[in-house]
């Protein structure tokens, strides 16, 4: 289905782990409403600023972990420690679905 369409991950974001979390599983962007209103509802623009900026510095810290150079490389792999457990689960799936 990737590639087909256009996955936006929205509900419940509330760092850049969760950012980093919803890209590994697919989604094409990340939408911040919840965390975006909050910020603004109690600090106006200064605290949108404040949010986006440790958003970025919480998904550096994540992607670091993970071995991600850049956004692009965020996979599922990462989400797993064993990636060939991950491999044994999707064969299983697919050959359930037969």
């Amino acid at each position: 289905m990737k590639g087909d369409i256009t996955i936006l991950a929205d509900s419940g974001i509330r760092n850049g782990l969760d950012v980093v979390r919803m890209i590994a599983l697919g989604a094409d962007s990340v939408l911040l409403g919840r965390a975006y209103l909050y910020a603004l509802a109690t600090h106006g623009k200064q605290g949108v600023a404040n949010l986006l900026n440790l958003i970025e510095k919480e998904m550096k810290v994540a992607m670091t972990l993970t071995g991600a150079k850049s956004i692009r490389e965020i996979s599922r792999d990462s989400l797993v420690q064993n990636a060939e457990a991950l491999q044994t689960f999707d064969a299983l799936k697919q050959n359930n679905a037969a």
